[in-house]
């Protein structure tokens, strides 16, 4: 068997709903860990967390960041058991950011239940200082970076993440992340702002830090089965009290780039997400080039493919081949303040809603890797709704009864293909491609070679070709694009916007 790493994610995208129904009804650790989980939430006055996850759920789904959190560690969770079930055991487990209290809590340094409740004290300590700060990423290595935060001189501007060779992270006052993101468009270095609900890594929620020393519920910690690498201490995870290293990596800078590389210099050969969607690998891709991932939960049977990967069949199946299921839409992302409906039940959907939020939290890994192109135009910035969190609810693919319920399905097709050839004509004359060369199933960042800021830049035109700002937000369709993809999404969103 391969050495393997596990990757739990920090904040991404809230989980889709029934994404863990197969795995309840098929493992028992699966089934006593959403129990933990559930529980910690009760006490604390949140509502069950599994609900949404293993049943189509009606009606609307209350939101907070604390149950994003949670979300995120159930689906966390649920992967780790799922790979243990079926013989993969990891050589070392690595967080990003918050994804670390779920390695913690994985390796068994501490309890699922203690996990969950740090994660929430975590969570209400950033929204009780409600630091209107934000995070930039920007598409060179960490040492121009932070030389672009000097240049601004302001101590809470800082490098927060080091993700790839070609793809760092600022975090810091709005006021000096604009400053930064102009320095940056004049010299030629593409930058996104990260929509997250809670900014970190930064010295400006060392208030937060202290709040959560004070007030976090002390927890019982000890060795773990397996081992835990953290990215920001630069080493493995002793001893520590959970609490102090939660409260130390709020204002820590992370550098995922150096403990991936680590991880490989010492023999580590796989890196499997324990998440919905290839985020934290992207990063490992992007650093170790030739490395292989695998992202069990983005793929039709998850299961299957952790039997691959022990059958030693995983050679076949590069991180281009993956085969999601149908193509997702996305609503609008709700307000803060409103719970995002929950979608009807999708033929499977795979989609990353993007988040809502109503504070801060690193969702770094949320967010594409960054290539440094230089002819790369400068990037619209992605609205602020929130993501690395809160979700957006999923919407079923795009179908005459979604799109327009008054039109007959030709009809539907029609507006579907006009749609279609107007988009590839925009891609195609941006990228310098003839459009005919464009298919509508073709991805555009495996199949293509579109980085993620020209992505970012071509959904902006479209927004505003068809007059759907909304458009900008829906995240699926730069982590999953195709055009046909984004094609489904103007002509349900256009229809959507005719029947009101």
């Amino acid at each position: 068997m391969v050495d393997s790493v596990f990757v739990m994610p920090g904040t991404v995208a809230a989980p889709r709903t029934g994404i863990l129904r197969d795995l309840h009804s098929r493992y028992e650790t699966v089934r006593e860990a959403l129990t933990r989980i559930d529980k910690a939430a009760r006490e604390l006055g949140l509502p069950d967390i599994s609900t949404r996850l293993i049943e189509d759920v009606a009606g609307e789904r209350p939101y907070s960041p604390e149950v994003q959190y949670l979300e995120i560690f159930a689906v966390s969770l649920a992967t780790y058991h799922l790979l243990l079930a079926e013989g993969v055991e990891p050589v070392a487990i690595v967080g990003q950011s918050i994804g670390e209290l779920w390695a913690l809590a994985a390796a068994g340094h501490v309890s699922v239940g203690d996990a969950a409740r740090l994660a929430v004290a975590r969570s209400r300590a950033l929204t009780r200082q409600a630091w209107p700060g934000m995070m930039l990423a920007v598409g060179v290595d960490g040492r121009r970076a932070e030389s672009l935060a000097g240049l601004i001189g302001h101590p809470h501007l800082v490098l927060a993440c080091e993700n790839t060779p070609r793809q760092s992270v600022l975090s810091g006052p709005r006021r000096q992340i604009d400053e930064a993101e102009r320095v940056a468009e004049a010299l030629g270095w593409p930058s996104v702002r990260l929509d997250v609900p809670h900014p970190t890594h930064t010295p400006a929620v060392a208030q937060a830090a202290r709040d959560l020393l004070a007030t976090a519920p002390r927890v019982s910690y000890g060795g773990g089965r397996w081992r835990v690498s953290s990215p920001w201490l630069g080493r493995d995870i002793g001893d520590e009290d959970p609490v102090e290293l939660v409260a130390g990596a709020l204002t820590a800078q992370v550098r995922m780039l150096h403990t991936v590389r680590a991880l490989h210099a010492a023999g580590a050969d796989t890196f499997i997400e324990c998440g919905e969607w290839p985020v934290v690998t992207r990063f490992v891709e992007a650093s170790v080039p030739g490395i292989h991932s695998v992202v069990p939960l983005s793929e039709h049977d998850p299961v299957a493919a952790v039997r691959a990967l022990v059958a030693g069949r995983t050679e076949t199946m590069s991180p281009q081949a993956r085969t999601p299921a149908s193509p997702p839409v996305l609503a609008a992302p709700p307000p803060v303040t409103s719970a995002p409906p929950t979608p009807p039940r999708p033929a499977p959907p795979v989609v990353v809603p993007p988040p809502v939020a109503t504070a801060p939290a690193p969702a770094v890994a949320a967010v594409p890797v960054v290539p440094a192109a230089p002819s790369a135009p400068a990037a619209p910035p992605i609205p602020s709704v929130l993501a690395p969190p809160t979700p957006q609810s999923p919407v079923a693919p795009a179908s005459p009864a979604t799109v327009a319920p008054s039109v007959s399905t030709s009809d539907t097709e029609g507006r579907y293909a006009v749609v279609l050839n107007e988009i590839r004509a925009l891609y195609g004359d941006y990228l310098g491609y003839p459009p005919e060369l464009l298919g509508d199933d073709d991805g555009l960042e495996s199949d293509l070679g579109v980085e993620s800021l020209k992505q970012v830049a071509l959904l902006g035109r479209v927004a505003d070709r068809y007059g759907l700002p909304d458009l900008r937000a829906n995240t699926s369709l730069l982590t999953v694009g195709t055009l046909g993809r984004i094609a489904q999404a103007v002509v349900q969103a256009r229809g959507e916007a005719t029947a009101r």
